[in-house]
């Protein structure tokens, strides 16, 4: 790992350090808003009983994406595990003016999240992203970042990281998604900043924005802890998936024309090339084009509104690397309670998802 500028423990802070096994609520200035008064970041930082390193998890970076919120609630409210060593660092909401505003952005439309590692001569997201870049990322060794997709659409729960880099593809397999996505990430992103400091930093895309689903808050909250356990952090082993996909590819499917989408596939769902994944039909319900899938892969995530116009991102699918035949027994394993099968369902719910052979066009 290399060495941070201005490097602070995780557990030291102006109010005073915590003892070993201390835990404690906090707050870091971020900015001013339009009155003069002062914006905090509230932080929950819990030091372990023995020394070992320290691990952000962060939320709502992008101000509307709030099941990530949810999960740190939970971690922080959770009563059924101890932290042993090195130190936790739990911050519920980042981007506390997008919260305010439910909003993705801050209030000068600049994405924070494109703001890394920031200046304090700035912009306002310039100056935001460096006191959370001080703040959080120069006290941790390893982060957790959490986001759900944009409006209007829906992500099947994985992890991305750039896998290049031995302990981030460590930190993305101990959090035990059955999708992980190889990508350094965008210039400006957090977790790039953070992994150019020496500070190994994983993404978990999962659910859609304005929502705090369940099925979302049980594996982001299943990851957190098996994160932790490989760190040896917390006790216990850490979760193997029942299948894993490590896609590299991915790409967005478009409509081709405007009208209203059917679909065929739900988010996680394991796809063959050639198959048809959408239907897109007038408002009488006349067919008019379908939407193919243009290789083996997986339906990483997908819109919500039925209803395009042409060059409308429709679905979001990642290359399989092994063949499918091996991916589709393990899935056909599964048992309907599982929690693969449990996320697909709940998903889904979002969007209206039927069997092509089941709907004929009309008369």
């Amino acid at each position: 790992m290399s060495d941070k500028p201005s490097r602070k423990p995780g557990w030291s802070w102006p109010e005073g350090d915590l003892a070993p096994g201390e835990r404690r609520d906090m707050a870091i200035h971020a900015t001013e808003g339009f009155s003069g008064q002062a914006l905090e970041i509230p932080i929950h930082v819990w030091r372990g009983k023995e020394d070992g390193p320290t691990v952000f998890v962060t939320a709502a970076l992008h101000g509307d994406e709030i099941n990530g919120t949810g999960a740190v609630r939970e971690m922080i409210l959770d009563p059924g595990f101890e932290l042993e060593r090195g130190c936790l660092l739990l911050v519920p909401v980042l981007n506390v003016l997008g919260f305010e505003r439910h909003s993705r952005y801050l209030p000068d439309r600049r994405d924070l999240n494109r703001s890394f590692p920031g200046s304090n001569s700035g912009s306002m997201a310039s100056r935001f992203a460096q006191r959370i870049f001080e703040e959080v990322i120069l006290r941790s060794d390893f982060g957790i970042d959490l986001h759900s997709a944009a409006v209007r659409r829906t992500n099947y729960p994985h992890i991305r990281g750039d896998f290049s880099n031995p302990e981030v593809d460590r930190l993305a397999r101990a959090f035990g998604t059955e999708i992980m996505v190889d990508t350094i990430g965008p210039k400006g992103s957090m977790r790039r900043a953070a992994c150019d400091v020496g500070c190994p930093t994983i993404l978990l895309e999962a659910g859609e924005v304005w929502k705090v689903e369940p099925t979302v808050v049980e594996v982001t909250h299943r990851g957190i802890l098996s994160v932790l356990r490989s760190l040896n952090m917390v006790e216990g082993k850490p979760h193997k998936p029942e299948f894993r996909i490590i896609a590299k590819k991915t790409a967005w499917l478009r409509a081709e024309a405007g009208g209203f989408l059917r679909f065929h596939a739900a988010p996680g769902e394991i796809v063959e090339e050639g198959q048809t994944l959408a239907t897109n039909t007038s408002l009488l319900g006349r067919e008019q084009s379908t939407i193919v899938s243009p290789m083996d892969g997986v339906i990483l995530g997908m819109t919500t509104l039925p209803s395009v116009a042409p060059g409308d991102p429709v679905l979001n699918i990642g290359r399989l690397r092994q063949p499918i035949e091996r991916i589709e027994k393990k899935v056909d394993n599964l048992t309907q309670d599982s929690l693969h099968e449990r996320i697909v369902s709940d998903l889904s719910s979002s969007v209206m998802v039927d069997d092509l052979e089941d709907k004929p066009d009309p008369a």
